[in-house]
């Protein structure tokens, strides 16, 4: 539906258990991209049938992981070139997943469908608060126009208080 606020679009989706590769649930969205703002993401309203696990206990397990690290943390080529993940930076591409997904709704069309191909490189940086920081080097699929484009991301984590992405 389009509208004077924006375009309205609704998906149905199936959602992967990042628990239970195995598991999937469903799930509907009703996404608006409002008219003419190029710096506010979308509105989304999701509705999930089932229950998805909870992955609480996952995040702490990393997080202090991450935390006690004495050198700062750094990867390269997630996944690689066989499109294998490592399990312990399996969190780290997931995270990318976020700070990708924030990249395309901020700089997404119609015409375009961007798609996370690699994380080319990531870098913690340490803080002195209690956010976890990693810039990343994101190479996003242009699935119009073939193209592969990389972008500089910084994201910010904390198992309470979610992920943000505070510049790309």
């Amino acid at each position: 539906d389009i509208d004077d606020v924006g375009h309205k679009y609704y998906l149905e989706l199936e959602l992967e258990d990042v628990l239970d590769k195995d598991r999937t649930v469903s799930c509907t969205a009703e996404v608006l991209y409002h008219l003419g703002s190029k710096t506010s993401a979308p509105d989304v309203q999701l509705t999930v049938q089932g229950e998805l696990r909870s992955t609480e206990e996952a995040d702490k397990e990393f997080y202090n992981r991450i935390r006690s690290l004495e050198k700062e943390l750094v990867a390269e080529n997630i996944p690689d070139s066989h499109g294998n993940v490592p399990p312990e930076l399996e969190p780290i591409h997931l995270l990318a997943w976020v700070a990708s997904g924030y990249v395309i709704w901020q700089n997404s069309t119609e015409n375009t469908k961007f798609h996370l191909a690699q994380v080319k490189h990531v870098k913690q940086v340490k803080r002195n608060d209690e956010d976890l920081q990693f810039d990343f080097v994101l190479l996003l699929h242009e699935m119009v126009s073939q193209e592969v484009l990389p972008w500089e991301v910084t994201l910010l984590w904390h198992p309470q208080r979610g992920a943000r992405v505070p510049q790309s």
